[in-house]
C-alpha cells in the first residue's frame, strides 16, 4: 500500500492526510478521498448491491490499482448517538430485506451451527466453574474476585439459558430444508455508519451471504453500552421481521457471556468483571420481554 499511497499523493497533491485505522484520508483543495487496502473485490459487492437497489455505500473512485481502492470521502453529520443508531438499524433492515432469499440446506448445515455454539457454551461453563473453584480457595479475595463470586450464578445462568434455547432451536430447524439468508455487512457498528446526503455503510471488506442474525449480533455486541437496543430491535422487526428460529438464534448468541481474562492490574480486573456483568444485565432486559409474552 505504501507505494500506491505515494503515487496517489503525487496524483491528488493533498495538503493534509490522516490515518484512520486501515484507511488514509487525503484532503485536497478539490475534495477529500479515502484510500484503503484492497482486501476483496469490492466492485462485485457494489454491483450486487446495486442490482438489489441498495445504494447506501460510498462511491468507488478508483479500483484499478493492485493493492488499494480509492473512495469518495463522506462527511459525517454530527448527531445524537441514539438517533444515529435508529437510522443505522433501519438501513440495515433495508439491506437485509432487499437481498434476502431462501437457499436449500441439509441437516449437516444446522448440525454444524449447533455443535459450534454447543462447544462454545461447554467451554465457558468449564472456564467459569474452574474460575469459581480457584477463587473459592482464596482466603482474602480481591475486589474483582469478590465481585465475580457474588455474581457467578448470573454468568452460569446465562449459559444454562443459552444451552436450553440452543436445544430448542435445533428441534425447530433440523427438519427444515431451506434457510433464509441475505447479504450481510458482517462488520456493523456505529463507527461503520455515516450520515450525509444519504445513509452510508462503510468497510464492506467482510461482507458475505449469510444469516441476517449475524449483523444484529455484531452490532449489539459492539455497541450495546452506547445504545438502547430494545427499541432498535423493535424497529428492525417492523421492517424485516426475523423468523422464529432466527430470533431464537439471535437471543442465544447475545446471551453468551464475555470472557473474563485476568490482568496484572486489579483495576483492569474489576473493570472486566463489571463489563461482563453489565453486558449480561443489559442482555437480560432485551431478551426477557419476549419470553414473558410467550408464557402469558
Amino acid at each position: 500500500m505504501n507505494r500506491s499511497l505515494d503515487v496517489l499523493k503525487e496524483l491528488y497533491k493533498p495538503y493534509r492526510y490522516t490515518f484512520r485505522g486501515k484507511a488514509t484520508i487525503l484532503e485536497t483543495t478539490s475534495g477529500s478521498v479515502v484510500v484503503k487496502p484492497k482486501e476483496n473485490d469490492i466492485t462485485k459487492v457494489y454491483r450486487y448491491l446495486q442490482s438489489r437497489s441498495f445504494l447506501n455505500y460510498p462511491k468507488l473512485i478508483d479500483y484499478s490499482r493492485e493493492d488499494v481502492n480509492v473512495f469518495a470521502y463522506v462527511d459525517d453529520i454530527s448527531m445524537p448517538v441514539e438517533q444515529k443508531a435508529q437510522d443505522l438499524i433501519l438501513t440495515l433492515a433495508s439491506l437485509h430485506q432487499k437481498t434476502a432469499y431462501f437457499k436449500t440446506v441439509s441437516l449437516d448445515n444446522y448440525q454444524e451451527i449447533y455443535e459450534s455454539i454447543d462447544s462454545n457454551i461447554l467451554y465457558y461453563q468449564q472456564y467459569y466453574n474452574h474460575m469459581f473453584d480457584e477463587i473459592f480457595k482464596v482466603v482474602y479475595q480481591s475486589p474483582s474476585q469478590y465481585l465475580f463470586m457474588r455474581n457467578c450464578s448470573k454468568i452460569l445462568a446465562s449459559l444454562d439459558f443459552a444451552k436450553k434455547e440452543l436445544d430448542e432451536w435445533f428441534e425447530l430447524v433440523k427438519k427444515e430444508e431451506k434457510q433464509r439468508v441475505c447479504f450481510i455487512h458482517n462488520n456493523i457498528c456505529l463507527d461503520h455508519y455515516l450520515k450525509s446526503d444519504q445513509d452510508y455503510f462503510i468497510s464492506w471488506e467482510k461482507s458475505k451471504i449469510d444469516s441476517p442474525v449475524l449483523d444484529l449480533v455484531h452490532f449489539y455486541q459492539k455497541d450495546y453500552f452506547e445504545v438502547e437496543f430494545s427499541s432498535l430491535f423493535k424497529k428492525y422487526q417492523e421492517k424485516f421481521p426475523l423468523l422464529e428460529a432466527e430470533k431464537k438464534l439471535f437471543f442465544i448468541l447475545v446471551s453468551l457471556p464475555r470472557k473474563i481474562v485476568k490482568h496484572e492490574q486489579e483495576f483492569q480486573n474489576c473493570k472486566m468483571v463489571r463489563e461482563c456483568l453489565d453486558y449480561l444485565f443489559k442482555t437480560e432486559s432485551l431478551v426477557r420481554p419476549y419470553y414473558a409474552v410467550e408464557q402469558e
